[in-house]
């Protein structure tokens, strides 16, 4: 199975492993004791450290049973003394208390899915022949091995009555070098014809995601029906392999899927993905969204089997349009938009039994929340309020379910009611909230250059004292068009930057969702322009308050908040003393040449370099960060991956050469087997140790 970045659990940063259950009967011996419990030490320092955030228990994907009487949920636990962590099956009541562990053992079991009525949970772990599908009581009993597909399997969905199932797996289409020159068994070496050799942290290996049709009932599954087969194209799309891209209707005659059947220069330079139905009888296939020629994801059939609702960016080649809810009607072929007058993106769709209403998720001022729409009417009600964001919605009746979040807890499942009143049903991670102080988080509106109002979180440091000054950091966002919401992360934490004696600065600058799309389209083609403006607004604005240090106030981001980091420190006019970039763009010709998603680059940055008539593109080139090193005087560090095809950790490499060149102190660290994220537990320890290491020298001089 191939090693993907699943990048919609970024923000969260919590991945699988797995290990040979080396059996046909999983049993529950010899497990891996993992010790999350805090030391005396850390619970006396009371604050929040990287060692403690490698603590936290981190709730996966969950599911309401039939009845909606339990959920079943995956978490996750790390050793960092082993340098992995080990994912378990949980269930709990709808009405609280503690939950039951359901699996237990040295591999990991997730995935899970209720079949049966809710009488049993299907679920996926690894015997010796790969990750396999698994199915045991709702209690965790009698566990019992249900596949034996060569290769192992990625994902599944039983239909509700449980006679057939859909999986997913890696279908070879390509030859590799290796079968081209079987006498050359060693050889190691990427060759490429065409574009889309290699995407976000993989190198095209010739295998595709397909996705196969079986009988489910009590005999071993070996085999099933490619609905791809001869297709060389990934369902669901790489690199994030987003399995909610997959739906069965009720009746189990048909499958929704997302496909791009796109290849090399074609594929690299669109977006046009499109919602397929494949007729299980007839073998036929048909694409519901062809005349779109932007991203069509998400499928999620009515309670009927009469409609097919899914989300849809009209704008062709922009990864971040508004994503509208559309639905398709059967009966008449006719496919309706809903929230064209609403200027936020859809997500989560959950349709109310009668099919007369869709639950969803949206942003709104930072923050994600849940709405309602009637189909009928129009209508959209935003349910819920408040600092924090909601996210993998699920209803069964007339209960919700969801992930809540905010930048002072980490995800936690949430019990609402279909007028959005919440109730908090687990809390995985109290044995460190009772004895870890979190720093209080403040929202600011600050007026920027051009006379809007623009939201900053502030985020303070535990036990602050207004009468005393701290140094602070201005946060500046990736993406870049992702806001900086209430979300909880496992490497640019805020509480972390806070806990180390640091005001957080964290503006939610131009180019930015959750505020119109007015708001967040502005930034495409501007990139040096409105949205650095912002970050100056921000900081001006901050430093001038009693308690910070106008005098030692660092720049911190990573992806395009490294690029704003490079930018910044050509530019500055000495509001900074220290920057960390972390995978930052810091020469837009050569990120031209070597990135992967050309869509992308095309986009926002305008297009190619040698475009010489396109003034947006010259624009944006000419205001490269690399063309400014001669004005970088504050220290500087860098941080990359070499596994980071996105923005090659080439960049980084280039920065820090060039600020020593300019004798400008500079500190480089370059992760071997990390990507754009680093996911390994001592690595991210590491990470933070010299995140806070670098800010310390530059930026507490008194000490």
């Amino acid at each position: 199975m191939k090693q993907y970045v699943n990048v919609m659990l970024v923000l969260s940063l919590a991945f699988i492993f797995s290990c040979d259950a080396g059996q046909q009967q999983q049993t529950d011996e010899s497990p891996l004791e993992i010790d999350n419990s805090l030391t005396e030490e850390e619970i006396e320092n009371g604050i929040l450290t990287p060692e403690v955030l490698w603590k936290f228990n981190r709730i996966g994907s969950a599911h309401l049973s039939p009845d909606a009487n339990t959920v079943v949920f995956t978490m996750t636990k790390y050793s960092v003394e082993e340098n992995t962590g080990l994912t378990h099956i949980y269930s709990i009541s709808t009405e609280g208390g503690e939950p039951q562990q359901l699996t237990s053992g040295e591999s990991s079991c997730h995935s899970p899915q209720w079949i049966q009525d809710g009488k049993s949970i299907a679920y996926l772990s690894a015997d010796t022949s790969g990750t396999q599908l698994w199915v045991m009581d709702a209690d965790g009993a009698n566990k019992e091995i249900r596949s034996q597909i060569e290769g192992g399997i990625n994902y599944f969905s039983v239909v509700p009555y449980g006679e057939k199932i859909l999986y997913c797996k890696d279908v070879k289409m390509n030859d590799t070098p290796i079968d081209k020159y079987p006498d050359l068994p060693e050889a190691n070496v990427h060759i490429a014809t065409d574009l889309m050799y290699r995407h976000w942290n993989h190198w095209d290996d010739g295998t595709r995601s397909h996705i196969f049709v079986a009988e489910f009932g009590e005999d071993l599954i070996e085999t099933g029906k490619d609905i791809l087969e001869g297709e060389n194209y990934d369902a669901p799309l790489s690199p994030y392999f987003d399995y909610s891209d997959i739906a069965w209707s009720p009746d189990a005659k048909k499958i929704a899927y997302v496909c791009k059947k796109l290849n090399g220069v074609e594929y690299s330079v669109s977006t046009n993905s499109d919602v397929y139905l494949y007729d299980c009888e007839s073998g036929n296939t048909e694409n519901l969204s062809a005349p779109n020629p932007g991203y069509d994801l998400h499928p999620v059939f009515s309670n009927d089997g009469s409609k097919l609702a899914w989300e849809q960016m009209k704008q062709p080649r922009y990864e971040s349009d508004r994503a509208r809810l559309v639905v398709y009607d059967f009966e008449t072929g006719t496919l309706t938009s809903h929230t064209e007058k609403f200027d936020e993106s859809v997500s989560s769709i959950n349709w109310s039994d009668d099919d007369k209403k869709i639950y969803f998720i949206s942003g709104t001022e930072a923050t994600y929340q849940v709405f309602r729409i009637s189909l009928d009417s129009g209508l959209i009600t935003q349910l819920t309020q408040g600092p924090h964001n909601y996210s993998g919605l699920e209803l069964e009746g007339e209960t919700m379910l969801a992930h809540k979040t905010a930048m002072d807890m980490a995800k936690e499942l949430f019990m609402l009611n279909k007028e959005g009143s919440a109730k908090q049903l687990t809390e995985v991670n109290k044995h460190i909230y009772d004895h870890i102080e979190m720093g209080n988080v403040r929202k600011e509106w600050v007026e920027t250059t051009d006379g809007k109002q623009m939201l900053v979180w502030e985020i303070l440091p535990p036990g602050f004292d207004e009468t005393k000054t701290y140094p602070a950091i201005l946060y500046c966002q990736g993406g870049p068009q992702s806001a900086v919401s209430q979300f909880f992360s496992y490497r640019w934490n805020f509480q972390i930057m806070a806990a180390n004696g640091y005001v957080v600065i964290a503006p939610n600058r131009r180019g930015l969702p959750t505020f119109g799309s007015e708001w967040n389209e502005q930034i495409s083609g501007d990139y040096p322009g409105q949205n650095m403006k912002d970050y100056f607004s921000a900081v001006d604005a901050f430093k001038t308050k009693d308690y910070i240090d106008e005098d030692n106030i660092g720049a911190v981001g990573a992806s395009y908040g490294g690029f704003s980091v490079y930018w910044l420190a050509g530019h500055h006019d000495g509001r900074f003393s220290a920057f960390i970039s972390h995978c930052g763009m810091f020469n837009l010709e050569s990120m031209y040449n070597a990135t992967e998603e050309y869509w992308f680059v095309n986009k926002d940055l305008g297009g190619a370099y040698w475009k010489k008539n396109n003034p947006v593109a010259q624009r944006t080139y000419a205001q490269s960060p690399h063309k400014f090193v001669d004005k970088w005087d504050t220290p500087i560090m860098m941080i990359t991956g070499e596994y980071d095809f996105r923005i090659p950790y080439t960049e980084s490499v280039q920065a820090f050469n060039a600020a020593r060149l300019n004798d400008v102190p500079a500190k480089l660290l370059v992760f071997p087997e990390e990507s754009h994220f680093v996911l390994q537990p001592q690595n991210a320890i590491l990470w933070q140790r010299e995140f806070k290491a670098w800010l310390d020298k530059w930026l507490k001089d008194s000490e």
